[in-house]
């Protein structure tokens, strides 16, 4: 089996979370790396690995290389890319832990839902809701990070950013389920 390249776009993504996770946990001297601070290291890996989440998409779709594989592996890429960055934004005490467990309860609800669903036969597409939260995810993980003790004005933002994604969290979790329902009860009656 050969890899294309929406693929190994994704695989690029899951292999940049370790790199996120050691530069924005680990405690470099003076806060450096190579001369550059360690937020915008960060930063910037998050921001490729997040683009490469629309990319690996948008070049699916127009080369016509969605596969199963790929399939399975960007949501996975993703949960495990906003895992990373949010679980090591509360050890960096720039994020509430319990906004986390939200966020993070409400991708694990999804997934089960869509597991099920899945086995069911059914796929269920994400929402507009769901693409929503997630880019006010994204957003709030970039701010947070780049507000860390230099720009207030980011750091704020991010704030307000990772409420946003909390609500919409809550919400499209509640899309989800009902869309669920009713997607395998009319699948029943048939």
């Amino acid at each position: 089996m050969s890899i294309n390249l929406p693929n190994a776009l994704t695989l690029g993504r899951i292999f940049l979370v370790p790199l996120l996770v050691v530069v924005l946990l680990t405690k470099f001297e003076g806060r450096l790396i190579l001369g550059v601070r360690k937020e915008l290291v960060g930063a910037a890996i998050f921001g490729v690995a997040s683009l490469t989440d629309w990319l690996d998409g948008y070049l699916a779709r127009r080369r016509k290389q969605v596969t199963t594989l790929g399939q399975f592996m960007d949501p996975l890429a993703d949960k495990l890319l906003v895992t990373a960055a949010l679980v090591s934004l509360v050890q960096m005490d720039l994020a509430q832990s319990w906004m986390v467990v939200v966020i993070l309860g409400r991708e694990f609800a999804v997934t089960v839902l869509r597991s099920i669903a899945h086995s069911r036969g059914v796929m269920i597409p994400a929402s507009p809701l769901g693409k929503f939260k997630m880019a006010s995810q994204v957003t709030a993980i970039l701010l947070l990070i780049l507000g860390r003790d230099h720009l207030q004005q980011f750091f704020v933002l991010g704030k307000i950013a990772l409420w946003i994604a909390v609500i919409t969290a809550v919400i499209s979790a509640a899309d989800y389920y009902r869309r669920f329902n009713h997607v395998l009860n009319v699948r029943q009656e048939l």
